[in-house]
């Protein structure tokens, strides 16, 4: 299937009846915009035996990527429509991730932010709340790395330039997601985006989580804010349990591969 959240597009794979099948030769040729399908990140079903669903992520390098919001709401999405529930759980390389439906939109819980520099992960021991990089970036882990960095005007940063620049510092080890996150309000934040082996994105779920903690640890932004992506707005709130993420999810078609890398 290809699916998207707000811009940020998905090719989705359910193998849960079958063995795996993605492999990053696969995910490479998929992700190829000009002569497979084109996604952001691509999302594997698999069984699980602690939820409803396992889910694999992979960037459209070939990579594996440890957490994929967007794509997580989107699985959820599916999944509850074929099973006619409003709820269900994922497991993930992040852990067990609750999602529910919230009338025409999806959330999902993305769980407790990582904070402690061995976790997030980078490769020595900082000052997580402001990295010795120019500009002072907050890092945050969401199952996978991020440095979000605070500027006054969002449309004014060249996102591939810096972006690049910052995701394959010797700071993280795994590289990193890299977001540009403008205050306008208490509850409300502008943020664009570079993801760690796909580039500029409309949207970015784990960034978004990682954007509204980081605002928040900085004394920015309340727990629970509104969050402009290029793609559109989601809603991010932070609680005892962890980041709840909620917004739109859209399928757009069902497709049967039927040449590979090798054809």
């Amino acid at each position: 299937m290809k699916m998207h959240g707000l811009g940020n597009d998905f090719v989705v794979i359910d193998s849960r009846d079958g063995d795996a099948v993605v492999t990053p030769e696969l995910a490479r040729f998929l992700g190829d915009r000009n002569r497979g399908v084109g996604f952001d990140q691509l999302a594997e079903l698999r069984p699980s035996d602690e939820g409803d669903v396992h889910l694999d992520f992979w960037n459209s390098d070939g990579s594996r990527a440890g957490a994929c919001g967007n794509a997580t709401r989107c699985a959820a999405s599916y999944l509850m429509g074929l099973n006619g529930t409003d709820h269900l759980v994922l497991t993930t390389a992040r852990g067990r991730l609750s999602a529910r439906r919230e009338g025409d939109l999806i959330s999902v819980n993305m769980g407790q932010p990582q904070r402690d520099w061995a976790e997030i992960p980078l490769s020595r021991p900082v000052d997580t709340d402001a990295l010795p990089l120019p500009g002072s970036p907050v890092a945050v882990g969401m199952g996978n790395p991020h440095a979000v960095f605070f500027v006054e005007d969002a449309e004014a940063v060249d996102v591939a330039a810096r972006g690049a620049a910052v995701e394959h510092d010797p700071l993280f080890p795994e590289a990193t997601n890299v977001e540009f996150a403008e205050i306008r309000a208490r509850d409300e934040i502008r943020m664009r985006v570079w993801e760690r082996g796909t580039g500029i994105t409309l949207a970015c779920g784990s960034g978004a989580c990682a954007t509204a903690v980081a605002a928040h640890v900085r004394g920015l932004a309340d727990r629970r804010v509104r969050m402009e992506v290029d793609g559109g707005w989601l809603t991010l709130d932070w609680r005892d349990d962890g980041v709840w993420m909620t917004g739109p999810t859209a399928h757009v078609f069902d497709g049967v591969l039927r040449t590979g890398p090798s054809a």
